[in-house]
């Protein structure tokens, strides 16, 4: 079974205006096959942990020069970082849209030199795991429970979808991350990965996380800059509003695919997620997952919660202060706690959508609606 991509136009129109056009995301994602399926002219694919394509770049200007005409894929470009500042001199000398695809397993910011070398000259585009969006909406269950992994939510049952989730895992912390240079010992960056998905939707501490694994706040810091720059985990920042109370300043923490936030807690099934004190939270982090690849470029996603108890679970906002107000609850009875409202009258939001598993669209109170997950789509209607 092959799912059609959403990424797909995206990356052609970008291919049409931009002279290299970055594709990112986490491993395993499905951007080489995206790539390969891009038809749009004759092209040449370098896959850079094949020696043999490595090998090709041994003269890489060289090389490189022959192809100015087509459109030249490079898959896991990270390995070779000193490919940046060539491809800028060869796009300064002919800047015709289309001339290069960077696939890339690690964040711009973490590749050295990537960021500054094309700058002016490249798009960024991510490739998530499936959401929702791509699949049947009626499938929600499954995607939340197997995560979006191509190989994971397709899978032919959930013990096979959990061992490839495992397989992953390992294979990202002893593999992955020393091909990125990081000499992180694979059992220390499972630790704290672990522990981090028992705190799953809940504010950074990292003093908290340094003592708990007899590490420094700094070395924390490190780690989790790391999973961030992988695509593993998203830090969701606090929305400052002028109220003049006092705010929450750090960030909540999020393992970026539901499962696999449910194979590091070893939650094969929904009973054991539906029993598991993480249950909600992952269920909201399932939500803001879905909510961000839908979100309209101009548009931001903030949480909220002042020192009061006032909490929003999230606040999407425009360039111009418009606020739209998102409570996430797993529950088919969904009631906001005390705190959901006086973080609505402290945010003034345009709309408010309590967001729930459950099937019907219904008003709770004036510009306060209950929102199935399958109807997400509705939220920038």
């Amino acid at each position: 079974m092959m799912l059609k991509r959403k990424s797909t136009e995206p990356i052609e129109r970008l291919l049409r205006l931009f002279p290299v056009v970055g594709l990112v995301g986490a491993r395993q994602v499905g951007k080489t096959l995206l790539a390969k399926n891009l038809a749009l002219r004759e092209s040449v694919y370098l896959d850079l942990e094949l020696p043999s394509d490595a090998h090709k770049l041994g003269n890489a200007e060289l090389y490189l020069s022959g192809l100015k005409d087509k459109l030249v894929i490079i898959d896991e470009v990270q390995r070779m970082p000193s490919l940046f500042p060539l491809i800028r001199a060869l796009v300064d000398q002919n800047r015709r849209p289309g001339r290069f695809l960077l696939l890339g397993s690690a964040s711009p910011e973490m590749i050295r030199n990537a960021s500054e070398s094309l700058a002016g000259r490249i798009a960024y585009k991510e490739l998530t795991p499936f959401m929702l969006s791509e699949v049947l909406v009626t499938k929600f269950r499954t995607l939340w429970r197997r995560g979006g992994f191509p190989n994971s939510f397709l899978s032919k049952s959930d013990t096979a979808s959990l061992t490839w989730r495992e397989a992953f895992i390992k294979t990202y912390l002893e593999q992955d991350i020393p091909q990125l240079g990081i000499q992180i010992p694979a059992a220390h960056l499972r630790r704290f990965w672990t522990m981090l998905a028992h705190l799953h939707g809940q504010l950074w501490n990292a003093s908290h996380l340094a003592q708990s694994l007899g590490i420094s706040p700094p070395t924390a810091r490190h780690y989790l800059d790391i999973l961030e720059g992988t695509f593993i985990v998203r830090q969701l920042a606090p929305y400052y509003v002028n109220t003049g109370k006092r705010l929450v300043k750090s960030p909540k923490v999020y393992i970026r695919d539901s499962g696999l936030l449910h194979a590091l807690l070893n939650l094969p099934t929904e009973d054991a997620i539906a029993g598991h004190p993480v249950a909600g939270f992952s269920w909201e982090g399932f939500v803001i997952e879905q909510i961000a690849a839908l979100m309209p470029p101009a548009w931001k996603m903030f949480f909220y919660r002042t020192a009061a108890g006032a909490e929003m679970d999230l606040v999407l906002v425009t360039e111009r202060e418009q606020k739209i107000g998102i409570e996430i609850k797993y529950s088919l009875a969904p009631k906001p706690a005390k705190g959901f409202w006086h973080a609505l009258r402290d945010l003034k939001c345009k709309k408010t959508f309590i967001v729930y598993p459950g099937k019907d669209r219904y008003p709770v109170e004036k510009n306060v609606e209950a929102l199935p997950v399958e109807q997400l789509q509705q939220i920038f209607d």
